[in-house]
């Protein structure tokens, strides 16, 4: 080899989910945590550019990239606000590409969470980035052939040398395939993330890069939420690095997880690439180093290495909040609007672990709304019961004035509501798999809600989200059931009955639930092949702001939903939250 190492620098941030300021929409406040991270891309562009006024001062150091690994335009009122209140397709540029073109990206990978505002909506986001939204197994339906960029070269400049040709590959999550049925189905399929780096590798190769770097949506374990849903792994990163030759970097996302570093081995070629995950919401921003020199005319990877910086130990970029001021200012005033009031105050701080009138809330909106859409049909005369899950344990709704906000935080996650039919059996199965949620405890505690909830399962193995435990409650009566999680997995629920009597195998239910769990997230038994009574498209969350500003005064008492305990050995469990 010869001549001097040059280090090309490649930065990253994964799953924003809409966050550009460090700001919480539902608690109307800087955005804490219990350690301290902050958030947003006000302030990883300060971080971006300390790292690109450190480079430029080396005068043989190429210009640094920047890259996304998807999840950007879903997950705050911000993000929805301009999406479905003023969506972005009238025209209003989005505020995350009005963020991420200022702070300069170089390249962007779709995330699941992209298509959940639809193709219309994703597409014109497309439009409005000065960078390219990459997808290489984002196929078309019908041809297989890519539906968005599958990569973009990048010429870095060396001064007194050739440039450094980068190939940046985009890749997403095969999951969106169940998680946005609704909006993918006949049009765009998914491939596998290892099959299609098998595909596209190559060609980046041959297409001239002298590095390859992969913006991967796809954690770095091998669990799949939706079990063998589809024929390919949810989170395969790090296998698709031991399995296809040719990666030197991979930029990680999905998992919502911070890894600086992990270094894996291709089984083939016994070559290195180097991995991070910069954690979620900007918290973190991934820097990967790749040191490189040129071999006779052919630059290649000599050495690599990754590292996070903190978002935490800086301020806002002054720059970008000026570019988002105005539609920030816009949200607040929408989320904290006063929509109507309530007569006692509703936590879901205890949801996870016993019955509270929040989630009895949510099973009343879902349950009524279909209950009314079904009148007249021959399903009107079948008990309407709703699935509804802990999406939030900071979730509170007060007693007095209730805001946007109040309501939306109750309901974090933008899902549309189906209806199914489901038998006896299939309900006590069901309930029996979301059971799986707690560990197997004995005694009766005083418990800490981390000693019993929240299991690993094959499934979940860092543990089951709260969002894939599930609550079943009624609409003019109550479903009650008892979970005694002394027993093993598949043995625990009791005496389930409805209105006080018990369950028949056979007796046939109407079934509310989230588009998400009814097209397989969570991999839950006997809900995707249930047949549909009820699918109108309409969002849980505004259903909820619809009914509280319509009826203006929301009583909890008047709200049946469930009835269920938890127990170990027949006994009452105390947890302390």
């Amino acid at each position: 080899m010869t001549g001097e190492t040059v280090r090309l620098t490649v930065m990253g941030t994964t799953d924003l989910h809409g966050n550009v300021l460090n700001w919480d929409y539902f608690k109307d406040t800087e955005y804490d945590d219990s350690a301290h991270n902050d958030i947003g891309l006000a302030k990883v562009s300060t971080l971006v550019t300390a790292v690109r006024d450190r480079i430029a001062a080396d005068p043989r150091a190429p210009r640094p990239l920047l890259l996304d690994a998807g999840d950007t335009i879903q997950g705050t009122q911000l993000a929805y606000y301009f999406a479905r209140i003023a969506p972005i397709t009238d025209g209003h540029l989005h505020p995350v590409a009005a963020a991420m073109n200022e702070i300069g990206y170089d390249a962007a990978a779709l995330g699941n969470h992209e298509f959940n505002y639809g193709l219309d909506v994703l597409r014109k986001f497309q439009q409005q980035l000065d960078f390219p939204l990459l997808g290489a197994n984002a196929q078309d339906w019908t041809t297989g052939e890519p539906v968005f960029p599958p990569y973009v070269l990048k010429q870095m400049q060396v001064p007194g040398e050739q440039p450094i040709t980068v190939g940046i590959l985009g890749l997403t999550n095969p999951g969106i395939a169940i998680w946005d049925k609704a909006v993918v189905e006949n049009k765009i399929k998914f491939g596998g993330v290892v099959e299609l780096a098998q595909v596209w590798v190559p060609r980046v190769r041959e297409a001239g890069a002298d590095v390859v770097i992969v913006a991967v949506h796809s954690g770095m374990g091998l669990s799949s939420s939706y079990g063998d849903a589809l024929p390919v792994p949810e989170n395969a990163s790090a296998l698709m690095v031991e399995t296809v030759p040719g990666i030197d970097a991979v930029l990680v996302g999905h998992a919502h997880q911070e890894i600086p570093e992990r270094l894996v081995t291709n089984l083939q070629t016994g070559e290195q690439a180097v991995l991070t995950e910069p954690l979620k919401w900007g918290m973190r921003l991934s820097l990967i180093e790749l040191d490189m020199r040129n071999d006779h005319g052919q630059w290649k990877v000599v050495d690599r290495h990754a590292q996070v910086l903190n978002a935490n130990t800086v301020d806002a970029d002054p720059n970008v909040v000026a570019v988002l001021q105005q539609d920030h200012d816009t949200v607040i005033e929408y989320v904290n609007s006063r929509i109507g009031t309530c007569t006692e105050a509703m936590s879901a701080a205890t949801a996870p672990w016993e019955s509270t009138t929040a989630l009895d809330f949510v099973t009343f909106i879902q349950a009524d709304a279909v209950a009314k859409a079904l009148a007249g049909t021959p399903e009107a005369a079948l008990p309407v019961l709703a699935i509804v899950a802990p999406f939030n344990r900071a979730a509170a709704i007060p007693a007095g004035d209730v805001s946007i906000r109040d309501v939306a935080g109750l309901y974090v996650f933008d899902n549309s509501l189906l209806a199914v039919t489901m038998t006896g059996t299939q309900l006590g199965e069901y309930l029996e798999y979301s059971a799986q949620y707690y560990k197997q405890v004995m005694g009766t505690g005083p418990f800490t809600s981390d000693q019993v909830t929240n299991a690993p399962t094959q499934t979940a193995p860092n543990g089951t989200p709260d969002y894939n435990y599930d609550i079943v409650g009624g609409l003019t009566k109550p479903l009650s059931y008892v979970i005694d999680i002394a027993k093993p997995v598949g043995s625990r629920i009791t005496d389930l009955a409805y209105g006080g009597v018990a369950v028949a195998a056979d007796q046939q239910f109407v079934v509310a639930v989230n588009n998400y769990r009814q097209s397989g997230g969570g991999n839950f038994p006997h809900i995707t092949t249930a047949p549909v009574v009820y699918n109108r498209q309409v969002e849980i969350r505004q259903l909820m702001i619809d009914y509280v500003t319509a009826t203006g005064t929301v009583d909890p008492a008047t709200f049946v939903g469930g009835d269920w305990s938890l127990v170990s050995g027949g006994a009452p469990i105390i947890i302390n939250p």
